[in-house]
């Protein structure tokens, strides 16, 4: 069952987690073009929603290996509520700024905060310390 559980949590990360950070690094950029960027925006919303899944997974994931209290896990868990604080409540309402016309001043530096977090998160779930992977 945990081999099952971790694909499905891998195969979600991707499919929801990479197509956020690829919408929300490249709006700066394409936010005086009210078409391009309302597509973006609605990638980065409807991603997030799917998104939730993601740490559900990898929760169940973590409680059927026996490793839920570890402190990698915990540490990730907590990355992740980062990641989804940063999104819902600055990258998200500054998209929607920009769409409205005003500035949206420090995106580009909070998605980066944002893509970090989901770095630093994939490195811990890789090489898990203390795990018996060698590294």
């Amino acid at each position: 069952m945990s081999a099952i559980l971790l694909s499905a949590h891998v195969i979600l990360a991707i499919l929801a987690i990479g197509p956020i950070t690829v919408a929300a690094s490249v709006f700066p950029r394409y936010a005086d073009n009210p078409a391009v960027a309302s597509v973006l925006h609605r990638i980065c919303v409807t991603y997030a929603a799917v998104g939730i899944a993601v740490p559900l997974f990898g929760i169940a994931t973590a409680a059927s290996m026996g490793v839920l209290t570890d402190a990698w896990v915990l540490v990730s868990i907590g990355l992740t509520v980062a990641a989804a604080i940063v999104l819902v409540a600055s990258i998200l309402p500054a998209q929607r700024t920009a769409l409205a016309g005003a500035g949206f001043g420090r995106l580009a530096m909070t998605t980066g905060v944002f893509n970090l977090l989901w770095v630093t998160v994939t490195v811990l779930m890789i090489v898990r310390p203390g795990s018996s992977t060698g590294v």
